[in-house]
């Protein structure tokens, strides 16, 4: 499996059978909830956040609703405690730099895009992010690239840590090892992804590929919490926001268990929360909250086109982690777990391929996909729907 496989990717194995009324009934839009489902004051959840040392805040990449829900907490985090800080997974460390010039007001945001090297190194629509971008701009609040290559990774699934030379670690140190728990959870959806054809009971916990993939995305996370943990030293010290894939938070196996390592307790972990996620997976340890924000709308005038799903890279092409109720890819046969190897005839070989091809399509178009299901390979057409009027 793809090293830049978000580790959302194969943690969320969610069922999308719950209906908008009774995932209301879970998370209503607007409002916060404990893992578990009990409400909370909104001031109470902003308080502690603001005087903790490190706010995890989550998303799922594409969504537009996490995005606007994440500058909504930093303004709000900001008011508190102007003195802040804001990392992004979205950047490897190298660079920071660009960051850096941003924030002080010497890039156009068309430089800022080029000289971060985003179209290569995370390759989602800008325009989901650049809010933020400018929100840090406008306030001069220090951005930090939390991120490493993604070539540093791949080579750590491919020959394990110990085999990547030091000096090609990008300083990143040993991360903290794997609980129990994190492996017994992992093991059956890393297995079902990367084995179709066993079944998770019989995967091996000590299966050399399956522990080399754990540590390239524990290095993924490790490399991000030590740019949080070494930011919360500054001399303030500042509010430290970390903006990732919730992935990299929720059950705190990810980013949490490496800050831990460091011994940095003093963080909250904060999730958005929408209909595409079943009430059952609103379970004890998933963050310290959850908020409330609406499902992705049908596109409108002079918005792009959406599938209706959430991706993560394979070897053989474009992996399908998650299908929205509703949308796009479920009215056209798009299955969880299915892979996209081909799209108007050319290859899908990164998330990036069919992203942009879906964002190139036209309200009222077709886009044939070849889609390899099992050993299987089936031709499907997603048909998007004409531009409301």
């Amino acid at each position: 499996m793809s090293p830049r496989t978000v580790l959302l990717a194969l943690v969320l194995a969610l069922t999308l059978t719950a209906s908008a009324r009774s995932d209301d009934a879970c998370v209503p839009v607007g409002t916060w909830r404990a893992p578990g489902g009990a409400p909370l004051a909104a001031a109470d959840v902003l308080q502690r956040a603001a005087k903790s040392a490190v706010v995890l805040l989550g998303e799922a990449h594409d969504s537009a609703e996490h995005h606007r829900w994440q500058l909504q907490m930093l303004a709000a985090l900001h008011a508190q405690r102007p003195n802040m800080v804001i990392g992004f997974e979205s950047f490897p460390r190298r660079v920071q730099p660009a960051l850096d010039r941003w924030v002080a007001g010497g890039l156009s945001e068309a430089e800022f895009l080029a000289q971060s090297d985003w179209r290569n190194v995370w390759r989602m629509d800008p325009q989901l992010y650049l809010p933020l971008f400018h929100f840090a701009r406008m306030n001069r609040i220090p951005m930090l690239a939390l991120n490493v290559e993604s070539a540093l990774t791949r080579e750590i699934t491919q020959k394990g840590y110990d085999a990547v030379a030091p000096d090609k670690r990008e300083g990143v140190g040993r991360p903290a090892p794997p609980t129990d728990a994190y492996l017994d959870w992992l093991l059956p959806i890393w297995a079902k992804h990367e084995r179709p054809g066993a079944k998770g009971a019989t995967a091996d916990r000590d299966d050399p590929e399956f522990r080399r993939f754990v540590e390239s995305q524990q290095t993924w996370d490790r490399a991000m919490a030590e740019v949080l943990a070494a930011a919360a030293k500054r001399p303030g010290p500042p509010l430290v926001v970390g903006v990732m894939g919730v992935g990299h938070i929720q059950q705190g196996f990810g980013v949490p268990h490496q800050l831990r390592a460091l011994g940095l307790t003093d963080f909250v972990s904060l999730l958005p929360w929408d209909r595409s996620v079943s009430c059952k997976d609103l379970v004890a340890g998933l963050a310290d909250a959850v908020f409330g924000v609406a499902a992705p709308a049908a596109a409108g005038p002079g918005e792009r086109p959406r599938l209706g799903v959430y991706l993560e890279s394979s070897p053989e092409g474009v992996r399908i982690r998650q299908v929205e109720k509703g949308s796009v890819a479920e009215a056209t046969g798009i299955r969880e777990g299915d892979i996209v190897v081909e799209m108007a005839a050319r290859p899908a070989k990164q998330v990036s391929d069919l992203v942009e091809a879906v964002q190139r399509q036209a309200p009222g178009t077709w886009l044939p996909l070849k889609v390899k299901r099992g050993a299987e390979t089936i031709e499907l057409v997603a048909k998007f729907p004409a531009r409301a009027q």
